[in-house]
């Protein structure tokens, strides 16, 4: 039955949604992926511009114990390199290319999330994509952090049952 919108004889519009039940979730685990990524600690992030060289991201990588810079330039997102474009893109070519941009080797329009998403987004964009960090970005497209699989599963463990 399709709820009543208007009333032809009277002209009331009658909300669709009055009659809304809020959803029901089987425990806290299963409600807190529907939290806003907020949430969720999305910083530090380390972000580099678009002319830092390959060589140059790679030590910040490395110094910081880290897996992924994003390439930002005046807060817009341009790009994401990760230990896997090092391994993939640079590696067997390292001298060759160590004092060229990132942008040259870096992965080019990454998948995002932006904060008002959930953490199961999050998560659903890691395992269909096959990659391990998305950005997170404001409502206006600039970068606020970025989400990893650690800081999911930190976040998820205190809803997690401990018998």
């Amino acid at each position: 039955m399709r709820p009543k919108r208007q009333d032809k004889k009277t002209g009331d519009f009658e909300d669709p949604l009055s009659n809304y039940d809020p959803p029901v979730f089987a425990d806290p685990l299963e409600e807190s992926l529907t939290d806003a990524l907020t949430e969720l600690d999305t910083t530090p992030v380390e972000m580099v511009d678009s002319s830092t060289t390959v060589g140059e991201a790679i030590t910040r990588m490395s110094d910081r114990n880290i897996a992924s810079v994003l390439i930002v330039d005046d807060g817009k997102l341009k790009g994401i390199f990760s230990e896997r474009d090092v391994l993939y893109r640079v590696s067997d070519q390292f001298e060759q290319i160590k004092n060229e941009p990132v942008t040259t080797v870096m992965t080019q329009n990454p998948q995002v999330a932006y904060e008002s998403d959930t953490p199961a987004k999050a998560l659903n964009l890691m395992v269909t994509g096959g990659f391990r960090h998305v950005p997170i970005l404001d409502a206006d497209d600039n970068v606020v952090g970025i989400i990893g699989p650690r800081r999911v599963t930190r976040y998820l463990q205190q809803y997690l049952k401990t018998d």
